[in-house]
């Protein structure tokens, strides 16, 4: 057990869409194509705690980015991180 582990964090947001067209079939020779144009769905927002030297993980998607989503993060990592 390493008693002073190295916890890495991130966050990062992704923006949610969805086609508007369907996809041009594959021929022989053309691959699938896509429109360009897309409807927006919103965003998730991803946190990430990572402990390299024990290859530990932990993702956590939320709806929204706020003080209370980091705060609830922060104690999930000191009392049931590492479990």
């Amino acid at each position: 057990m390493i008693h002073y582990p190295l916890v890495c964090f991130d966050e990062c947001c992704k923006q949610l869409i969805s086609e508007t067209r369907r996809p041009i079939p594959a021929e022989p020779g053309q691959p699938e194509r896509f429109d360009y144009e897309y409807q927006r769905e919103g965003v998730s927002n991803l946190f990430m705690f990572f402990e390299p030297l024990t290859a530990w993980r932990h993702v956590e998607v939320t709806a929204r980015r706020t003080q209370i989503d980091y705060a609830n993060l922060m104690k999930y990592l000191v009392f049931k991180g590492f479990d």
